[in-house]
């Protein structure tokens, strides 16, 4: 298995033997019932079809999605992702995996939407200087010429102007995987991955 869904639950820290400190993310990741598998035979590729997020109403679940999952015995659920498998044996329709799988599993990617900022300018935007900070300037955070008047006449297609920002997916790669709680489902990376608290994630065993 190379994937899970979860939900961030926020950062804390952790120190080692030598009081040596981490930050960390926990990630609620789990369980996750399986409600399809693709086998390459028949369908070109080997992969699982895993859900999440169980406190989704009924009523809100459209009939055809509910059909869908009625067939490997789980209720309405929030998200569903497939993830490629080098084989399907030993899966199983409705067979739920845990965090466990991530027990041997030295670094992993999380993929998530990042934070909404709204519509923002060039400096927060695209990281730029902006203006002079000093006394008399009216250019503190404005983009400022960003054309020329002679050749060639014109802004470049792709130049960075303002908009908005934030509120795509995004992945945090090499994570290292500090500690797994299997009893609580929950998985304690270091460092920070995208999206906000309660946001869901994709983690993935890392590649390389």
């Amino acid at each position: 298995m190379i994937g899970m869904i979860g939900k961030k639950l926020g950062m804390t820290r952790v120190f080692d033997a030598d009081g040596r400190m981490t930050p960390v993310t926990v990630l609620q990741c789990g369980p996750c019932p399986i409600t399809q598998i693709k086998s390459a035979a028949k369908d070109g590729y080997a992969a699982l079809q895993i859900a999440f997020g169980s406190d989704r109403k009924a009523k809100r679940t459209p009939a055809a999605l509910q059909g869908h999952l009625t067939k490997s015995g789980t209720g309405p659920m929030r998200m569903l992702r497939e993830f490629r498998v080098e084989s399907v044996d030993g899966y199983q329709l409705g067979q739920k995996l845990t965090v466990a799988v991530f027990e041997q599993i030295p670094r992993v990617k999380v993929t998530g939407v990042t934070k909404g900022r709204g519509f923002t300018g060039v400096v927060k935007r695209h990281g730029w200087s902006g203006g002079p900070d000093t006394h008399g300037s009216m250019c503190h955070a404005v983009a400022g010429s960003i054309g020329m008047h002679s050749d060639p006449g014109h802004v470049f297609k792709g130049h960075g102007m303002p908009g908005r920002y934030g509120g795509s997916r995004r992945a945090a790669r090499n994570l290292t995987v500090v500690k797994v709680d299997a009893e609580n489902h929950l998985l304690f990376v270091e460092g920070c991955v995208p999206g906000h608290r309660n946001g869901y994630v994709e983690v993935e065993v890392a590649r390389g």
